[in-house]
């Protein structure tokens, strides 16, 4: 039963049918003295609640209710139903615990997606705790998320609890860590998986730019529009669109993203229409936005507004146990790419890769692998191996004194890794994209950076 706290009978009845017509029973408060009555005498699963109460339109009745209610029921799901002009006690209300914010008025479809993640997000808890990693493989697809750790194990079940809702999530992490992957478990799991799932690196993409990029334009919207644009929102509708590099964005393209997160709406360069768009959305920085609020270098409503679930991935230092799971889930793939069954890794060298510092993480290790398989001939790969190519890589002294002298660059290597991927599996698009550890759109803008012809493929 869904909690109605509103003193306009209007708004009261317009969600009452609103909510019957979805299939959810509800009740109705007028005041905070007649909700708090009612939620110690009906079982109250979630609470849609206004932010005013009075002649004083500052917001503050709404901010007191919900924390008196977060007194007496602290997991109760609390929705604020708010004006702009109480954006930021909405923030303050995030920060007390209320579970979203809804601009009046409102759109019917938001506030529904809003309710049902939030009763999602409330549910299914202890199920989720009580999957070991074997469980939540073969529930969830997770067998490309390598490692044992039981800070992966608890990403994992969070992935495992919030992917079938439409909770926006951040992802947090150092470059290299595997962010996008864990997006697009998010995805994977979720009612949107048959739809697109669009990567957007905001960090490449400059603030002239922002609004063609993201929302499109029309035919002469600006000089060089000779033709229609769709943008990625559009792209990314009944999707999920994963949003990288969030803490890269200018201020002024804060504002534009926060609106069509904040209202479902956006327009497209050229065109005065008002389009609506229904995304799930997923974001991820390496910085440290909650720091970049203090300085006033990223938008508090905006933050709050991505944040409903932060996932924060381990360094792998912080997880070197799971050093050797990871390098021979790479060594497995290079084995076939290369045509090389007999390849191991010896063990005194997992050893060594695990006191690594690895400042990149994974991305570091797999380079690292790779390279190693590429320069070395022998099948046994032993220290010294990796050593050298260490070395080369970093171009630091080694430990005898004397300077590594390497004749091949990484683009190099990435090429010749490429080229033979693309021969051993006849340019097939998918499984060279899965034996490289890379998404199909990451392979394509290699094959378009090296000039490596190809077929697109569907």
């Amino acid at each position: 039963m869904i909690l109605i706290i509103d003193d306009d009978i209007a708004v009261r009845t317009s969600l009452s049918l609103l909510l019957k017509q979805e299939g959810f029973k509800s009740v109705t408060a007028e005041d905070p003295d007649e909700a708090f009555n009612t939620l110690k005498e009906k079982a109250i699963q979630a609470v849609l609640l206004d932010m005013n109460f009075s002649r004083e339109t500052s917001g503050r009745d709404g901010l007191n209710t919900l924390q008196e209610i977060k007194k007496m029921k602290p997991n109760l799901p609390v929705i604020l139903m708010t004006g702009w002009g109480s954006i930021g006690l909405a923030v303050e209300g995030m920060k007390a615990g209320a579970a979203d914010f809804i601009n009046k008025p409102w759109e019917n479809a938001h506030v529904i997606q809003s309710l049902r993640t939030a009763l999602n997000l409330a549910v299914g808890q202890e199920f989720v705790s009580s999957l070991n990693r074997r469980r939540l493989n073969e529930k969830y697809g997770f067998e490309d998320i390598v490692g044992e750790d039981p800070q992966l194990l608890d990403v994992l079940q969070t992935i495992a609890r919030v992917s079938a809702t439409d909770a926006s999530v951040l992802i947090t992490g150092e470059s290299g860590t595997g962010k996008e992957l864990i997006a697009e478990a998010i995805h994977n799991n979720s009612h949107r998986k048959n739809k697109s799932f669009v990567k957007v690196n905001l960090g490449g993409i400059s603030s002239t730019l922002f609004e063609s990029e993201m929302f499109g334009h029309k035919r002469g919207a600006f000089t060089d529009a000779r033709n229609d644009r769709i943008g990625r929102f559009e792209m990314a509708n009944k999707g999920t669109i994963f949003l990288d590099e969030i803490g890269d964005l200018d201020p002024g393209s804060q504002v534009k993203l926060l609106r069509v997160l904040q209202d479902k709406s956006y327009e497209v360069l050229g065109d005065s229409r008002t389009r609506t768009v229904d995304t799930r959305v997923v974001c991820a920085t390496n910085r440290d936005l909650k720091a970049m609020v203090a300085e006033g270098k990223f938008r508090e409503d905006l933050y709050y507004r991505i944040n409903l679930i932060i996932i924060k991935l381990p360094a792998l230092r912080e997880r070197a146990e799971d050093i050797p799971l990871l390098a021979n889930h790479f060594l497995k793939n290079l084995k076939e790419i290369y045509k090389r069954p007999r390849l191991e890794i010896e063990k005194k060298a997992y050893t060594w890769l695990k006191s690594l510092p690895l400042p990149g993480n994974i991305r570091e290790l797999k380079n690292l692998v790779e390279r190693t398989v590429l320069l070395t001939e022998s099948d046994t790969l032993e220290v010294k191996h990796f050593e050298e190519h260490l070395e080369k890589r970093q171009g630091s002294s080694s430990p005898k004194g004397g300077l590594a002298v390497g004749s091949f660059s990484i683009d190099e290597m990435e090429l010749a890794m490429i080229k033979q991927a693309m021969e051993f599996y006849q340019n097939n698009i998918s499984r060279v994209a899965k034996a490289l550890g890379l998404s199909r759109g990451t392979l394509y803008r290699k094959l378009e950076k090296y000039k490596i012809p190809y077929e697109a493929q569907n």
